[in-house]
C-alpha cells in the first residue's frame, strides 16, 4: 500500500548418434566398469571471509523494457508494488491494483507470468482482495513472497479503511500454487504499530519484503510510528523469525543486533536504510543483503553484512523514471539469482517498478530496468561458494572440474564437463581448491542410457548421471542401452 497523500522410438533416435549399440550389458569392445583412476582426496579447509568494507562496484550491461510490462488492464487504473519471483522457468509477479471484479471495492493483488522481466505478461487477474471483517477488510497491497519448502507466503499489507490512521498492518496467506491462497493466522494481523511517536503520516506499518536465509524469514518494513524513522515517518525496521507466521521466536534488529522480542510491536529502536516501499535480497556469493529503495537518482540499493555491522559495498544506482516500489527480481527464498556469467563477482540488479501516475496522481506503468554489478569479491566461503554448483572451472592438473554440491567433479575432457555443467568460468576461485575431487572421470568411460531417456557415465563400475547424452559423446565414450533393471542395480555417484 503506497504512502499516497491520498498508492522403440527411442532406439531409432540413438541411430542417430555415433558409438551407441543396443546390448545387455556390456558396450561393444569394452567391458563394462573399467576401473578409473582412484579419487584424489582432499582435506576440507577452513576458510574465512575477506572483510569487506564499503568496496565500490562497478557497473555495466544497463536494460531498461520499452515500455509498461505489467498492467491490470480494463478498469485497473493503478498498478504499483511488484512482488517478482523466477520460479519454474517463469518470471511471475504480484503487484497492487484495483479491478471491479473482486470485491469489496478497495486495492487487490493482482497475478501475472511471463518469460523473461520484459514480458510478454499474461493477462492479469486478482487473487487477493479485501476480507470484509478484519484488519483487511477493504484493502490488500504490497505483496512480497517468499517459498518455503512447496508452500508460498505471501506478506501483505490489509487496511480496513481508506483513513489509515496508523491502522495499516501486515497479514500473510498461503498457497500451494502461488494464485489460489488461504489467509493465514486465522485471518488476523502478524504485525501493527509499535506506537514509539505518533507522526503526521499516519500511514502505519507494511510496505514489507520478505525473505528466507538459514531456517529464518527476514522481514524488512514499514512502520510510521517507529522510534528509529525520519520525521517524515521514512525508516525500514528488520524482523525476522523460524515461524513465517511469526507467533513464536520472534527477534528485532536493535542497535545491539539481533534480540528475542515477546511481540512484534515492541519498539523500533534501528532502521537499517531511511526510506519507504523498499524490497531486499540476499547475495549468497558475498553475505550480503541489498535493500533496493527510491532515491532521487532512481532505485539506489544500500548493502549490509549479515549481522548488520557493516556496509560492504558502497551504493548503486539503478537510473530512470519511477513513481513507486521497486520490485527485484529474486529466487523464490528472495536471493539474488546467480549470474550466469561469473558467480563470483557478479550480481544482476532487476527491478520492476512503477514509472508514471495515473489521472487521480496514483502510480502505474510497471517497467523494467536492470544493470549488473561487479567486484563482489565473493565465493570466499564454502557457504558463498554455493553459487558455483553446477559450474565448470579450470583444473590444476589441466584438466576441467565441475562443482556438484561443494566436491569436485574433474573431467579429463574439457569439452565433456562444459557440457555437464550450467555454465563455464574461464577462472578458478580459490576456494574451490578446499573441495574434495569426488569424481575423476577418464575420456571414454563407458555409457549407458536407460530405457526411460536418462544417461550415465560408469566411472569404476558405478553410475554418474548425467544431464544429456552429449556429455557422453564429448567424452568418446560408447553408448549402450540398458534396461531398467540393469539401471537400477548400478550404485551411484553423487548421490
Amino acid at each position: 500500500m503506497p504512502l499516497r497523500r491520498r498508492p522403440p522410438a527411442l532406439l531409432a533416435a540413438l541411430a542417430l548418434l555415433s558409438g551407441v549399440t543396443a546390448c545387455t550389458g556390456t558396450p561393444a569392445g569394452e567391458p563394462v566398469g573399467k576401473p578409473a583412476t582412484p579419487p584424489v582426496r582432499q582435506e576440507q579447509q577452513e576458510v574465512k571471509a575477506p572483510p569487506r568494507d564499503k568496496l565500490k562496484l562497478t557497473v555495466e550491461n544497463g536494460r531498461q523494457s520499452a515500455g509498461t510490462v505489467v498492467a491490470g488492464g480494463g478498469d485497473a487504473v493503478y498498478n504499483y508494488a511488484p512482488a517478482v519471483m523466477l520460479d519454474g522457468g517463469k518470471v511471475r509477479t504480484w503487484w497492487c491494483s484495483q479491478m471491479d471484479v473482486a470485491k469489496p471495492d478497495g486495492d487487490d493483488i493482482l497475478y501475472s507470468e511471463g518469460p523473461s522481466a520484459d514480458g510478454p505478461f499474461t493477462p492479469a487477474h486478482p487473487v487477493l482482495s479485501g476480507s470484509s471483517t478484519s484488519f483487511d477488510a477493504k484493502h490488500t497491497c504490497d505483496p512480497s513472497l517468499i517459498k518455503i519448502g512447496d508452500t508460498y507466503y505471501m506478506y501483505y499489507t490489509g487496511a480496513a479503511r481508506d483513513n489509515h490512521a496508523n491502522g495499516s498492518s501486515v497479514g500473510v496467506a498461503t498457497s500451494k500454487d502461488g494464485v489460489h491462497w488461504t489467509r493465514a493466522n486465522g485471518g488476523q494481523a502478524i504485525l501493527g504499530t509499535s506506537n514509539d511517536i505518533i507522526r503526521e503520516n499516519t500511514y502505519g506499518a507494511g510496505q514489507q519484503s520478505a525473505l528466507y536465509l538459514d531456517g529464518w524469514v527476514y522481514l524488512l518494513f514499514t512502520d510510521t510510528t517507529g522510534f528509529a524513522g525520519a520525521t517524515n515517518g521514512a525508516g525500514q525496521y528488520v524482523l525476522r523469525s523460524q515461524d513465517p507466521l511469526f507467533t513464536t521466536g520472534v527477534e528485532t534488529l536493535s542497535p545491539q543486533g539481533f534480540k528475542p522480542v515477546q511481540k512484534t510491536t515492541e519498539a523500533r529502536t534501528r532502521s537499517v536504510v531511511e526510506a519507504f516501499s523498499a524490497d531486499w535480497m540476499w547475495i549468497e556469493a558475498a553475505s550480503a543483503f541489498a535493500i533496493a529503495h527510491s532515491t532521487g537518482e532512481g532505485t539506489t540499493f544500500t548493502f549490509w553484512n549479515k549481522e548488520f555491522t557493516r556496509h560492504p559495498f558502497d551504493p548503486v544506482v539503478i537510473p530512470g523514471a519511477w513513481k513507486e516500489g521497486p520490485g527485484l527480481v529474486r529466487t523464490p527464498q528472495g536471493h539474488a539469482p546467480v549470474h550466469p556469467g561469473g558467480p563470483c563477482d557478479k550480481v544482476a540488479l532487476d527491478v520492476l517498478r512503477a514509472t508514471t501516475s495515473d489521472a487521480s496522481g496514483a502510480p502505474t506503468g510497471i517497467s523494467h530496468f536492470g544493470l549488473d554489478a561487479l567486484g563482489l569479491h565473493g565465493c570466499a566461503t564454502p557457504d558463498e561458494a554455493s553459487v558455483l554448483d553446477g559450474f565448470s572451472v579450470p583444473s590444476p592438473e589441466r584438466t576441467a572440474d565441475v562443482v556438484v554440491d561443494g566436491k569436485v567433479v574433474r573431467f579429463e575432457r574439457g569439452s565433456a564437463a562444459a557440457k555437464f555443467a550450467r555454465g563455464v568460468i574461464g577462472w578458478r576461485p580459490k576456494i574451490v581448491d578446499s573441495f574434495r575431487v569426488a569424481v575423476e572421470v577418464p575420456a571414454a568411460v563407458p555409457a549407458v542410457l536407460g530405457p526411460d531417456g536418462r544417461a550415465g557415465l560408469l566411472v569404476g563400475d558405478k553410475l554418474m548421471v548425467i544431464n544429456s547424452l552429449e556429455v557422453a559423446l564429448s567424452n568418446s565414450s560408447e553408448v549402450s542401452v540398458v534396461t531398467q533393471e540393469q539401471w537400477d542395480r548400478y550404485e551411484r555417484l553423487l548421490g
